[in-house]
This record gives structure tokens, sequence and C-alpha cells, in this order.
């Protein structure tokens, strides 16, 4: 019984990381660009909140986000222990809640630095980023076929094929706003808003998928 018991706490516990992550996350820069001045969240992605005196919030907001993600991945991997996304599922939200947790210390250059001059750690920032952004549409593609297939889990098949779709375009446009210097410069007014359009939905996804195996442990109990 203590055996199971510890079981129960351990994924309770993980389900609480996954539904606290995402909302301190998206919380905690949202306020700070609303209280941030000079920063215009239409305009600006949220790593460069990790600009300035005040950046130790937003470099402490990615790693305490990658440990609850990575918590939270912990529970998922038990869940689904067998059948469709139980080997991809894990690896690649752990891949994804490893480069969070890294964006924090290897803070991103100012936005207008051109490539010649970016520093390292600006470059691993993008490089990471880049891998986050990725893995945010595959990541609800690769639920998706398990939750159209499993009873415990099909409630959850809408909202991830919607998160999906939308996570997608706004990875698409970003793409390629930042790969074409004519598109970027149409488009530099609204690249805080491109890229918040990919991030929330997917903290919304994943703040809905832990309180799914919140409430399946509830259940268990």
């Amino acid at each position: 019984m203590r055996n199971i018991s510890g079981f129960m706490n351990r994924q309770h516990l993980s389900a609480l990381a996954g539904m606290i992550g995402p909302a301190l996350f998206v919380g905690i820069f949202t306020i700070e660009g609303l209280l941030r001045a000079n920063y215009h969240s239409q305009e600006m992605y949220v790593s460069a909140l990790s600009l300035g005196t005040r950046g130790w919030i937003q470099i402490s907001n990615f790693v305490i986000f990658g440990i609850l993600y990575l918590l939270f991945t912990r529970g998922v991997a038990v869940e689904f222990n067998d059948g469709k996304a139980s080997k991809a599922g894990p690896i690649l939200f752990t891949i994804s809640a490893i480069c969070f947790l890294f964006s924090g210390p290897f803070v991103m250059d100012p936005m207008d630095t051109i490539q010649s001059q970016m520093s390292l750690h600006g470059m691993l920032h993008g490089i990471f980023g880049g891998i986050v952004f990725s893995l945010m549409p595959v990541i609800c593609f690769v639920f998706l076929r398990r939750f159209r297939n499993d009873p415990k889990w099909r409630s959850l098949q809408w909202w991830t094929f919607g998160a999906g779709l939308i996570i997608s375009i706004a990875v698409i446009l970003l793409t390629i706003v930042t790969k074409l210097p004519e598109v970027r410069n149409s488009f530099k007014d609204w690249l805080g808003l491109i890229q918040r359009t990919a991030i929330i939905p997917y903290m919304i996804w994943l703040f809905i998928f832990a309180l799914g195996l919140y409430k399946r442990e509830k259940l268990s109990l």
C-alpha cells in the first residue's frame, strides 16, 4: 500500500507541475511585459524580457518552467507506458523541456542584432528556441494519434487538433518572417504577437493535458 501511495503521490505532483508550469510561465511573461518600460509585447519576443537589469525574472521563468515541464513529462511517461505516443511523446516532451530550461541562462541578443554580430549565448538561445517551436505542433499531433484511439483520453482530441493547427500556422508564419528580410520588414511590428500565437495555445494545451492527468489520478485514489 505504501508503494502504491507513493506512486499516486508522484503522479499527482507530476500533474500539478503540468498545470502550474504553463500558467506561471504565461502569467509571469505577460505581467512582466506590461510592467517593463519600453517593452512592447506586440512587437517583441518573450525572450527579450531576459535582457536588462530585470532580465533575471524571465531567465528564472524559463528555468522554473523547464523544471516543472520535466516533472510533468515523467508523469506522462508513466501514464502512457505502452501503445501510441508511449515512446515518442515523453522523448519529445523531454527535449522541449530541456530547451526551455536552457533558454533561460543562454540569453538572446537584442532583437535588432545582425547574424554576423550575434554572441555565442545568443546563437544557442536561437537554437534552443528553434527546437522548441518546431516541436510544439509535432508534439500535439503525436498525442492526437493516441487520444483518438484511447477512450480514456478521447475528450482531448479536439483540443489537441485545434492547438496543433493554430501552433502550426503561427510557427510557419514566424519562420517565414524571420528567414526572409523583406517579409520581416512588413511584419516587424507583429513579431511578438505571432510568437505568442504559438506559445499561448501550446501552454493552454499543456494545462488541459495536465488537468486530464490530475483528474485520472483523483479517480484512481
